[in-house]
């Protein structure tokens, strides 16, 4: 193995953004405060979404979104199983039924001819999922929901700096953003709730914080009465100024991070473009801006003779990772145990779950990390 481990990712984080974070914890407010309130702020700005609600997760997002919703047992919600664990998770918590739809075989996402035929009586929401950093096509989507009165949700945790057809991801209605320290930007942990629903926007800002009417911040800066009314029963989902003041210092560098994933993915398709048996995603024709969150290739045994769990052993044994995103849910072991409806229905679901890996991508590799990871992938492939 080589003597420098490359990571599949690693988070850019300047002695700026160190500073600044120091400079919380000396404050003495560190949980939801000012720092909060800004990066709710610029977050809305950057995206053109009317509210921004900062929380400890995406994850935190969909339950409280669920919630808002009524989401509940006898209701439907369909989605793709091509994604992370977490929203079929929370689906199946809250006693409803995860549709899964299937997904385009060479972009990873689902379309709106995929859901129509899925759609019943009992469907209460549509989250699609923005795969890689790529755009769903969003029209069409948001056409299907308005034609059967169906909230549309975008997943969109890939999808900090994606833009559909010249409007950033979220613009359009609703949508939930990771901050996870693989994505675009990081806040350690957290994630970001934005919506133009002005209705929705105070039930998730009521139940991100116990159901109080006002959080602790509001309390103190607003001059209102120490104690506040418990409107409903909520949660404890509200974001640290410790994550917000990170995520503020990433969200002013998100187009320099962006500029430099692109470029390496531009490099990794321009080498797999002439090696057989290494098969990129494809983008999508219709108008819109990658932000490359993520680099996935399918392995073709038929040509390289190994398959991708073979192939992502032998670059680890090289000193390269990789990530797979994702194996489909409804084949994790408590979903295949627990079988949903359509689940033998989605078979390019099923190729690319067996076949997907990401490659190493991150503003702070050099360029002879990048070559190393197309040399290396060449290298195997000889071998064979």
């Amino acid at each position: 193995m080589s003597d420098s481990f490359l990571p599949f990712s690693k988070p850019s984080i300047s002695e700026q953004e160190i500073h600044d974070v120091v400079e919380v914890l000396r404050s003495g407010w560190i949980t939801t405060g000012s720092k909060n309130a800004e990066f709710e702020s610029q977050f809305s700005l950057f995206t053109g979404c009317k509210h921004s609600i900062a929380l400890s997760s995406a994850t935190a997002g969909m339950h409280l979104l669920l919630q808002a919703y009524n989401v509940r047992e006898g209701d439907e919600v369909i989605t793709p199983s091509m994604t992370w664990v977490s929203t079929i998770n929370l689906i199946t918590l809250s006693g409803a039924t995860p549709v899964f739809v299937d997904i385009d075989k060479d972009t990873l996402m689902t379309t709106a001819q995929l859901i129509e035929p899925l759609i019943t009586k009992k469907t209460r929401l549509i989250i699609p999922v923005h795969f890689a950093g790529a755009a769903l096509d969003l029209d069409e989507l948001y056409a299907l929901g308005k034609k059967y009165d169906i909230p549309v949700i975008e997943d969109a945790a890939h999808a900090i700096g994606t833009y559909y057809k010249k409007n950033h991801i979220g613009q359009q209605g609703t949508a939930i953003y990771s901050f996870h320290p693989i994505k675009n930007i990081t806040t350690g942990e957290g994630g970001m709730f934005c919506t133009n629903d002005d209705h929705l926007a105070e039930k998730i800002r009521r139940l991100k914080f116990h159901g109080l009417g006002v959080d602790s911040y509001d309390r103190e800066t607003q001059g209102r009465a120490p104690q506040a009314e418990v409107l409903e029963p909520g949660f404890k989902y509200n974001m640290t100024d410790i994550a917000a003041t990170l995520g503020i210092g990433q969200l002013e560098q998100i187009f320099k991070f962006n500029r430099r994933r692109k470029e390496i993915a531009q490099q990794y398709l321009q080498a797999f473009n002439e090696i057989e048996g290494i098969e990129p995603l494809q983008i999508p024709t219709y108008e819109m801006d990658h932000a490359w969150h993520l680099f996935i290739v399918r392995i073709d045994k038929s040509i390289t003779g190994f398959n991708r769990n073979e192939f992502m052993q032998r670059l680890k044994e090289q000193g390269i990772g990789t990530g797979l995103h994702f194996r489909a849910v409804h084949e994790q072991k408590y979903y295949s145990d627990h079988p949903f409806p359509d689940e033998n229905n989605l078979p390019n679901t099923e190729y690319n779950s067996a076949r997907i890996c990401s490659l190493p991508l991150f503003p702070d590799m050099h360029e002879s990390d990048c070559q190393r990871v197309i040399q290396t992938i060449k290298d195997i492939l000889l071998k064979r």
